[in-house]
């Protein structure tokens, strides 16, 4: 009797590590999936080795999340590097993981996160000869078809690595029509593998009990932005759609950090719109929380406001609603198909402060719509699991496995 061979999966995470906690530079949502998928891939038996850069010089240089799962810090350039700089140590980066590949006796297939992780994933394809996925989490057209523009030279290798990818991986129907619309993709190599939520973790709770854990009063409206303070995200939106309410004693809750290379100045910007608009006694800004405490800030919320300019997916979304928080956002990408208009939140066509503050003033001021959509949300997020997660993710390696190579474009 022969037993078969345990897959194993190198996962790059380049430019951020997915044990850095959320809300704090460049960690976020991506960090939480590639963790979760991670550990999800672990515990059905594919052993997955995540590549990421040390920056610190503190790191260990291997960790082991649990059995089948491990973070290895690969040293590649100054330990502080701007995400703008990171395209330079591409190729010192690419030689260290090659080198450790090796000392681990290959890899079955090279999973690649963010454009930047693409391009290592692209040539350890073609040093390897094993398939290489990639999943974008954001795209730069995409990005530039919502007013964020980005360099052209990502757009180029982007291109490039679609050219060459063995399976394009994206999280929703709505991220598969922008990725075929922009990138031209064939539909056939484009596989849909929606994120899941830890229930265990972000359920619906006891409201009064979570206002008092993070010292809010139970009798106010509160409202909730929890990401990156950057641009993209639009707590300027959040900010000015609060002065814009009808409900006068609506508190905002902002909970995350700067990011960026310029983050700190757009965090301070941020203080500064709410002291200009007079709503410093209504605005509590706190700093990045532990991804597990975020389940206490989203049961404590009325409702969450996700106003960004474009999103993949939108974890933060699923998570809220799956504690039983209704969500307005902005009806864009993937935040289409999470928020049910109408059912479990509410989708905004515009994204204007005056849209979205009429969108929160209509969930605070009907009880029984705002009960509704916490009711539904929670029942809708039971459809997304990371086990369900990665048994579709381990069906793209199973197909990949028996299908020659794609060649580059």
């Amino acid at each position: 009797m022969t037993t078969e061979k345990q897959r194993r999966v190198a996962i790059i995470s380049l430019h951020t590590s997915p044990l850095a906690q959320p809300g704090v530079g460049d960690s976020g949502g991506m960090n939480v999936y590639v963790r979760e998928m991670a550990s999800a891939l672990a515990q059905q038996g594919t052993e997955c080795v995540v590549y990421t850069r040390a920056d610190a010089a503190e790191l260990p240089q291997e960790v082991v999340v649990e059995p089948g799962h491990r973070v290895i810090y690969v040293q590649a350039g100054p330990h502080h590097l701007p995400k703008e700089a990171l395209t330079d140590i591409i190729d010192e980066f690419t030689e260290a993981v090659v080198d450790d590949i090796e000392a681990r006796g290959g890899v079955d297939a090279v999973h690649a996160h963010y454009w930047l992780s693409g391009e290592v994933g692209h040539a350890l394809k073609h040093r390897l000869d094993v398939p290489f996925i990639v999943t974008f989490h954001t795209l730069a057209r995409v990005k530039g078809a919502g007013g964020d523009l980005e360099p052209g030279y990502r757009e180029a290798a982007e291109a490039a690595q679609i050219g060459c990818a063995d399976a394009v991986c994206v999280s929703c129907d709505a991220e598969r029509s922008e990725l075929i619309e922009h990138y031209g993709v064939p539909a056939g190599r484009v596989a849909i593998v929606s994120p899941g939520v830890e229930h265990a973790i972000f359920g619906p709770g006891d409201r009064r009990g979570a206002r008092k854990a993070i010292d809010e009063h139970d009798n106010v409206p509160l409202v909730l932005f929890a990401g990156r303070i950057q641009a993209l995200k639009g707590p300027d939106v959040a900010i000015r759609a609060l002065a814009l309410m009808c409900e006068p004693h609506a508190r905002l809750l902002v909970v995350g950090g700067a990011s960026g290379s310029n983050g700190h100045a757009h965090e301070e910007e941020m203080r500064l719109l709410a002291d200009e608009l007079g709503l410093s006694d209504r605005i509590r800004f706190v700093s990045p929380q532990p991804h597990h405490l975020l389940s206490t800030f989203y049961r404590a919320a009325d409702v969450i406001v996700v106003p960004s300019r474009s999103e993949s997916f939108g974890l933060v979304a699923l998570e809220a609603a799956a504690c039983g928080t209704p969500v307005v956002a902005s009806a864009v990408g993937g935040l289409t198909s999470l928020v049910d208009d109408g059912v479990t939140g509410i989708l905004v066509d515009s994204r204007t402060p005056s849209a979205f503050a009429e969108a929160l003033d209509a969930v605070l001021s009907d009880s029984a719509m705002a009960t509704s959509m916490s009711m539904a949300g929670a029942v809708a997020s039971l459809d997304y699991s990371w086990t369900a997660a990665a048994s579709r993710l381990n069906e793209v390696y199973d197909e990949l496995r028996s299908a020659g190579l794609l060649e580059c474009r």
